[in-house]
């Protein structure tokens, strides 16, 4: 790993430390889905567990950056200085399912220069414990699984490409915007998958599994670090108008450029 910067191996370290731990409970998880209330309980202990395991490694490496957290929210840092966002469990449901597929995302956003908010996502790391993959980017460095440089597919043709999706599901989300967009994307490609990890979903379409993601509502700790994976690898992210911003959580859709504009295209289409 002697590509990694500073930067980089620290948020691996973190998530690494955390990973070691959600993999045992994983393991856990498998016993108690015979009990009617253990399995719900015990993961979003496992949850929390992990993001204080992040929250301590990383605020030890950097004790005046600031925090945007899932479990814990927003914690300020010094003026001035970058902050982390961090998901420490993306892929909740499937955990708790007993389903290898979820993912730790860490991403760091600089302040905006003129002082007001928050701008560009400059570094992120995705890490999935159970296949021990750490996918990674920095700003102007490239995305790289490990220390395999990452590229988006190349293809263009809509029949030949697999996208991704996540669904709304019992209280969240909009399933008549996303019965729509499905209705309309389905038919003109190869097929649509629904894995249920947003981070791993975007770490994919930088390594060219994936041709394309499209989700909604979904939060900053689900997409920034996935978002600069994907731009990293000469993808393209924008919300479903088509515009750009550091993080897409509201809207994100993400594939390489000729795909991205035909699916942008059916997707505009979709929701006149």
């Amino acid at each position: 790993m002697s590509m990694f910067s500073g930067l980089i191996r620290v948020m691996e370290r973190a998530a690494r430390k955390a990973g070691g731990r959600l993999r045992r409970d994983f393991g856990e998880v498998e016993h108690l889905q015979v009990s009617r209330k253990g399995p719900a309980d015990f993961v979003s202990k496992a949850d929390m567990r992990a993001e204080r395991t992040i929250y301590d490694e990383l605020l030890h490496a950097r004790p005046d950056w600031g925090f945007v957290m899932e479990e814990a929210g927003v914690i300020d840092g010094d003026e001035g200085k970058p902050r982390w966002i961090v998901d420490p469990l993306d892929g909740t449901s499937n955990f708790l399912h007993g389903i290898p597929h979820f993912a730790i995302s860490i991403a760091v956003q600089e302040p905006r220069l003129d002082g007001k908010g928050w701008g560009e996502v400059t570094a992120g790391i995705v890490y999935d414990p159970i296949q021990d993959a750490t996918y990674w980017a920095e700003k102007t460095r490239g995305a790289w699984l490990q220390d395999a440089r990452l590229r988006v597919s190349g293809r263009s043709r809509l029949d030949e490409a697999l996208i991704a999706t996540g669904a709304p599901y019992s209280g969240h989300g909009d399933f008549t915007e996303w019965s729509r967009i499905f209705g309309a994307i389905g038919p003109e490609v190869a097929g649509i998958r629904r894995f249920g990890a947003a981070s791993l979903d975007l770490a994919y379409v930088a390594q060219g599994r994936f041709d394309g993601f499209w989700e909604s509502g979904l939060s900053d700790w689900d997409t920034a670090a996935g978002c600069l994976l994907v731009r990293e690898a000469g993808g393209f992210v924008s919300d479903f108008r088509g515009r750009s911003n550091p993080i897409h959580s509201a809207q994100v859709l993400a594939a390489n450029d000729a795909l991205h504009s035909k699916l942008h295209k059916i997707l505009a289409g979709s929701l006149r």
